[in-house]
């Protein structure tokens, strides 16, 4: 006898819910990085987060804001709920070892994106871009657009974060041969918009003819964008460091913000969750601990190309 169609298709929805139910049922995946205010940050975790479905992990994705305590609580949280792994972008290089090294005595691996921590053997991959190398690419295309020669300022991160160093010292190695630039102002605005615009204020009223400002990422250089055109400095050009789908606006419609740098963020954490899956599945690490992901320079001519700190082919 032949099922009545309302009854076949109630069947097949059954088996097709009980299909995403056992798809989902390798465990929960922990997914913590910095505040998701910054579009980076945001992109790391959405990039984890659709990767970890996909391999049929549930997910916890959560904020720690750069602040030591809170993600310590939530690695607590993620050992609580006996999550399988950990994809973590810590808040520290130094506060976060203990935690992980925690973690790793509960028997949960943890995968490092975007910021190392001062230990290895601790986690189990630590996939960061070449903050060194993207930071050369920067300033040399920032010395190539002020033609070598006139006073700039630069932009530091958080000064707690290795990134914010690396890539200081990548900008110093390139801008320091060049000897009609000068650096007149040097300051911390904590990886920050709000704060750099308002450093940015102050710099201008003692330096009101800088033309340029490096930045250590984007969300810094969008801030700066915004205090010079407040103040009608047009033609200052900015550099920044990340390859938010904002700078790259910025580029395409001629602002102050004539370039970036991609740190590839979204793949990044899908690298990440893929290294997990792997390790869960076969008990030891795919890749070696350390792994850089090269750069990429970001101009006028691929901006356009850019989405979601992703450049297409």
């Amino acid at each position: 006898m032949n099922l009545p169609l309302v009854k076949i298709t109630l069947l097949a929805s059954l088996m097709t819910l009980s299909a995403a139910t056992l798809a989902a049922d390798k465990g929960l995946l922990a997914i913590i990085t910095p505040s998701h205010d910054n579009p980076f940050f945001k992109a790391e975790a959405d990039g984890a987060q659709e990767k970890a479905k996909a391999l049929g992990y549930t997910t916890l994705v959560a904020s720690h804001d750069d602040d030591v305590n809170k993600q310590n609580q939530l690695i607590e949280t993620a050992i609580a709920r006996k999550a399988k792994a950990i994809i973590l972008d810590n808040a520290g290089a130094d506060a976060t070892v203990g935690p992980v090294q925690k973690a790793k005595d509960a028997g949960i691996p943890t995968f490092l994106i975007d910021r190392e921590i001062n230990k290895t053997g601790v986690a189990v991959a630590q996939i960061v871009s070449n903050n060194y190398q993207g930071a050369q690419l920067g300033a040399e295309k920032f010395a190539k657009l002020l033609n070598g020669k006139g006073t700039y300022v630069e932009l530091l991160g958080k000064e707690s974060d290795t990134n914010a160093g690396v890539r200081s010292q990548g900008y110093h190695d390139v801008l320091d041969d060049y000897p009609d630039m000068k650096m007149v102002a040097q300051q911390s605005a904590n990886w920050s918009q709000t704060e750099a615009f308002s450093r940015m204020e102050t710099i201008l009223q003692r330096n009101p003819n800088i033309v340029g400002v490096i930045s250590g990422n984007d969300t810094m250089a969008l801030g700066a964008e915004a205090a010079l055109k407040a103040a009608g400095k047009t033609n200052v050009i900015v550099v920044g460091f990340d390859g938010s789908d904002y700078t790259r606006d910025s580029i395409i419609n001629k602002g102050n913000i004539k370039a970036t740098v991609l740190q590839p963020g979204w793949a990044q954490a899908q690298m990440a969750v893929e290294q997990a899956d792997y390790y869960l599945k076969n008990g030891k690490a795919q890749k070696e601990e350390k792994q850089l992901m090269d750069c990429v320079l970001i101009d006028d001519s691929n901006a356009a190309k850019l989405k979601n700190f992703n450049l297409a082919k």
